[in-house]
């Protein structure tokens, strides 16, 4: 299981998942209805406070922006281009704080605890003909296949690499998408197997 979860004694790792999902909601919606760029540079601030709130130290929430450093610079780039720099720093900075809030549930609310809550949440689907346990045992499979995903993408990246085709997108996508479905159908054979019934 792909698990964040960094352990900790902070109100943060202490409280429930679902007031945190709640709060994490309720910012998400404030950034996107105010316009000011204040907006996203005071909940980007106090965001790096609620950190320190959770004993998470700041690297932490370095850790979390370095791999889409790219993304918000692409990002930056092209709304500076169509926009001006106000708009272009405040897509950045709101897509930075909502990237960091996300996190800071992540790294203090384990996986199991969170589709737990989102299992249950789901529960007034039920008389519309969902079912909830179907949806978390979803969620956690596809949880699952995220560090898997990576793990079979490296290995075909190295095959390659040794053939001298690491160059070439079609050469390490279609072992990747095979050796995935393949995967899958395994999995679905165990669970019928299983003869599981949510």
């Amino acid at each position: 299981m792909l698990d964040l979860y960094t352990p900790g004694k902070s109100i943060f790792h202490r409280a429930s998942p679902g007031p945190k999902f709640l709060l994490l909601l309720i910012a998400g919606t404030t950034l996107f209805f105010v316009d000011a760029v204040w907006a996203p540079l005071l909940a980007l601030c106090a965001t790096l406070v609620l950190y320190r709130v959770a004993g998470l130290p700041q690297r932490k929430a370095l850790e979390q922006l370095r791999p889409v450093l790219w993304l918000f610079l692409f990002f930056f780039v092209l709304q500076w281009w169509l926009s001006g720099p106000y708009l272009a720093a405040f897509v950045v900075l709101r897509l930075a704080a909502l990237l960091l809030l996300a996190s800071l549930v992540t790294l203090t609310t384990r996986s199991s605890d969170m589709i737990d809550t989102i299992t249950r949440s789901l529960g007034f689907l039920r008389p519309l003909g969902v079912n909830p346990d179907k949806v978390g045992l979803a969620i956690s499979l596809a949880l699952r296949f995220i560090p898997v995903l990576s793990d079979i993408t490296a290995e075909v990246r190295e095959a390659q690499k040794a053939r001298g085709l690491e160059r070439s997108v079609l050469a390490v996508a279609m072992p990747v998408a095979i050796r995935t479905i393949k995967m899958a159908d395994d999995i679905s054979d165990a669970i019928d197997s299983r003869g599981y019934r949510s």
